[in-house]
């Protein structure tokens, strides 16, 4: 008799503790939703002040170089060499390109040069909000994010933050200070070529040289300048113009 009392004490208190972490679980589900709400409704209007990459380079004794531009005083080239060199359905998507999604997957089954299909849209929500590398799970975050900076933000200030925070070479963030390290002078006046050279370093920016680039660094640079005239015909860059 004993014992049976002692087995229903178990059981209930088992039960008691699977209703309590269910219960601590949906409420950190409700503070992380709640959360990223208001952050991402913030940095709306205010320039997100730093980032896990940033931090990254700190604690690896590198200085930081970040200098924030409005979209509008940036040369629109640089907008349009983004698009052309990192996702050219910017404007038409709402935050996952699936078809590019479905290449990348194709060409890195067929033992091409690994590339994934994530959009800008993509990359800015993991600049800002998350950690550099891969995981389901930093995935799953990501995904949650773009979905809320689509929904929020829009395309113009998705591009806004993008060109200010992406890496653009060892310890230098934005297009501002990636035209200032390799070019002697800002983001508001580039041409063609010098736009097409900070996009073609986007996707490695700690081992592709913005000045001189060799390779297949060179290479990609100048498909890019003959891509940003195909963007500027079709307006491919109209949702931030």
């Amino acid at each position: 008799m004993a014992k049976a009392e002692g087995q229903a004490r178990a059981r209930r208190g088992n039960r008691n503790w699977g209703r309590r972490i269910t219960g601590w679980l949906a409420k950190a589900a409700i503070a992380f939703v709640l959360f990223s709400v208001v952050i991402v409704g913030l940095y709306r209007f205010v320039p997100p002040p730093f980032t896990f990459t940033m931090a990254g380079d700190i604690l690896a004794g590198r200085s930081v170089t970040k200098n924030w531009l409005p979209i509008e005083d940036i040369d629109v080239d640089m907008a349009r060499a983004a698009i052309a060199a990192e996702d050219s359905n910017f404007c038409s998507h709402h935050g996952f390109d699936y078809s590019a999604i479905a290449a990348a997957a194709m060409r890195n089954a067929s033992g091409g040069r690994v590339r994934g299909g994530s959009t800008i849209s993509q990359q800015t929500a993991k600049n800002v909000f998350l950690w550099q590398g891969g995981g389901y799970f930093r995935k799953a975050v990501e995904a949650w994010f773009t979905v809320l900076i689509e929904a929020i933000w829009g395309k113009r200030r998705i591009m806004e933050v993008y060109l200010n925070v992406a890496e653009t070479g060892i310890g230098t963030y934005g297009a501002d200070a990636g035209a200032l390290r390799y070019f002697g002078h800002g983001a508001g006046r580039l041409s063609e070529r010098e736009a097409a050279r900070i996009a073609a370093v986007l996707p490695l920016p700690k081992k592709r040289p913005g000045v001189a680039p060799t390779g297949f660094t060179r290479r990609y640079g100048n498909r890019i300048v003959s891509r940003i005239g195909v963007v500027r015909r079709e307006r491919l860059d109209a949702c931030v113009r």
